[in-house]
């Protein structure tokens, strides 16, 4: 899945837009984030500033594909 086809499934299932951030980079609160940095993809969990759980892809399709599961469980009430 594209980043662009990821944001309409996560506008077509209703995902809150307060648990997650798209290639804003940084480091919002508390939010599941998926960037594309130096030509890799990340997602990762931010915190306080923190980097949690860190993973990295180097194709767009496997960093949104494990960005929709993670996302998707968290939306449900599970832990990332």
């Amino acid at each position: 899945m594209t980043l662009e086809e990821l944001k309409i499934k996560l506008q077509a299932f209703n995902v809150p837009t307060n648990l997650y951030s798209i290639t804003t980079g940084g480091l919002p609160n508390e939010r599941l984030c998926i960037i594309n940095e130096g030509g890799m993809w990340q997602v990762y969990y931010s915190e306080r500033g923190i980097k949690s759980g860190l993973k990295s892809f180097e194709t767009e399709n496997e960093a949104c594909d494990y960005f929709w599961r993670k996302v998707s469980r968290y939306a449900s009430g599970e832990d990332i």
